[in-house]
């Protein structure tokens, strides 16, 4: 009596090692994430750039590039918030609410489109705290 012949082992996996945060994200997938990044900040502030930036960094160095970009330019508009809400005890905060408003909206939505089309966008003035 034989014995049967040991089943056909798989050859080793080509090409490099993923990244250390797992398997690289896909082109389509790395503009979604730049685009959600930058979108995200007009409707709920630096939680979507945080997010986004924190799943994809390791994993895209355009989504890493976009999401601090992002993170960035949220945190300084939170910080215009925050001066026009004291501000607005003597007024001028109440002008600076609907003008940090528009200017947020309008550069939002000029990076969402520059991200969604996988180019690299740079708000016109940032304060680049995350590097």
């Amino acid at each position: 009596m034989t014995t049967p012949p040991p089943p056909p082992q798989s050859p080793p996996p080509q090409g490099p090692p993923p990244p250390s945060g797992g398997v690289p994200l896909s082109p389509s997938d790395e503009r979604l994430y730049a685009t959600l990044a930058h979108a995200g900040i007009i409707l709920f502030g630096f939680i979507p750039p945080l997010i986004f930036w924190l799943v994809g960094k390791d994993r895209s160095r355009f989504v890493d590039d976009q999401g601090k970009e992002a993170l960035n330019f949220s945190i300084l508009i939170s910080i215009g918030y925050f001066v026009a809400g004291l501000l607005s005890f003597v007024l001028i905060g109440l002008l600076l609410f609907p003008i940090i408003g528009i200017l947020a909206l309008v550069f939002c939505i000029m990076a969402a489109m520059a991200a969604n089309r996988g180019e690299y966008y740079r708000y016109p003035f940032n304060w680049r705290i995350i590097k």
